[in-house]
C-alpha cells in the first residue's frame, strides 16, 4: 500500500510542476495534495507542524500569485487605470484558457492605460509590467512545487 500512496504522492507532485506553467491547474496546491498523500503511508513522513507550514507557504504563494501582476503594472510606471485594466483582464483571461491567463492581465493594462489617456508607450511600459508580473509568479510557484518535490524525495 505504501507504493500505491508513494506513486500518487509524486503523480501529484508531476502534476503541480505541471501547474505551475500552465495556468488553469493549481500548481502548489496540487504539490502539496501529493505531500499530504505521503503521510497515508505506514509511517507518516512529515511532521503536522512541517505540513502546516508548507500550508501556509502554499496559500501565500497562491495570493502572490494573482497579486505580482498587478503590482508589476505599478512598478512600471501604470495608474489606476492601467491595475484595474490588469485585474479585469486577469479575470477575463481566465475565461478564454491558458493563452488568455497570459495575454488577458498585459492586454488589460494596455487598453487600461490607454483609456486613462496615457500615451502608448507609458501603456505599453505598464503592461510590459504586468508580463513580468506573470513571469515572476510563474518561478516563484515552479521554485515552491520543486522545494516540495525535494523535501518528498529525501523524506523516502
Amino acid at each position: 500500500m505504501d507504493l500505491l500512496w508513494t506513486v500518487l504522492a509524486f503523480s501529484f507532485l508531476v502534476a503541480g510542476i505541471i501547474g505551475s506553467i500552465v495556468p488553469l491547474l493549481p500548481g502548489p496546491p496540487l504539490g502539496y495534495a501529493g505531500m499530504l498523500l505521503l503521510q497515508l503511508r505506514e509511517t507518516p513522513v512529515f511532521s503536522v507542524k512541517f505540513l502546516i507550514i508548507w500550508l501556509i507557504v502554499v496559500v501565500v504563494v497562491g495570493l502572490i500569485d494573482y497579486f505580482v501582476p498587478l503590482y508589476g503594472v505599478k512598478k512600471f510606471g501604470g495608474s489606476r487605470f492601467g491595475i484595474w485594466g490588469c485585474f479585469i483582464g486577469l479575470v477575463a483571461g481566465f475565461w478564454m484558457g491558458p493563452l488568455g491567463i497570459i495575454i488577458g492581465p498585459f492586454i488589460g493594462a494596455f487598453i487600461g492605460e490607454f483609456l486613462a489617456h496615457q500615451e502608448t508607450n507609458r501603456a505599453f511600459k505598464s503592461a510590459v509590467g504586468s508580463f513580468i508580473g506573470f513571469v515572476f509568479s510563474t518561478l516563484l510557484k515552479l521554485v515552491t512545487c520543486a522545494l516540495m518535490g525535494w523535501y518528498m524525495i529525501t523524506s523516502l
